[in-house]
């Protein structure tokens, strides 16, 4: 959900509505609505007329603006979102939570988000 997020913000930094940046983009009100619900993606095109619109690169509205190093990957450094990182920190501060996370985080997350629907 950073994508649509970092789109809705950008958006109002810029003071625009979405009915103004649909305009821009030649899209209707609902898309934009849509792209920052996370229930719509925007075609290529469409993603790159928005990033020049809203000046930003594509590495931040699609939440890769961090540079982090990996530990067992090539080339040792990947990008995240500040939120992704936000994230873990909290998990971290929950020691019995991220230890089991650690342990099988496919499984945990699985239970979570069943826990949550």
């Amino acid at each position: 959900m950073v994508i649509g997020e970092r789109i809705k913000k950008e958006r109002k930094r810029k003071g625009l509505s979405q009915q103004q940046l649909g305009d821009l983009l030649g899209i209707s009100k609902v898309s934009i609505c849509g792209y920052e619900k996370g229930t719509r993606t925007p075609t290529m095109e469409t993603f790159l007329d928005l990033i020049k619109i809203l000046d930003v690169t594509p590495d931040y509205i699609l939440g890769r603006d961090v540079l982090v190093v990996a530990e067992d990957e090539e080339p040792y450094k990947i990008s995240m979102a500040k939120t992704d990182i936000e994230i873990i920190k909290e998990f971290k501060n929950h020691h019995e939570l991220y230890n089991k996370l650690s342990a099988n985080p496919k499984r945990v997350i699985e239970l979570i988000d069943r826990k949550i629907k």
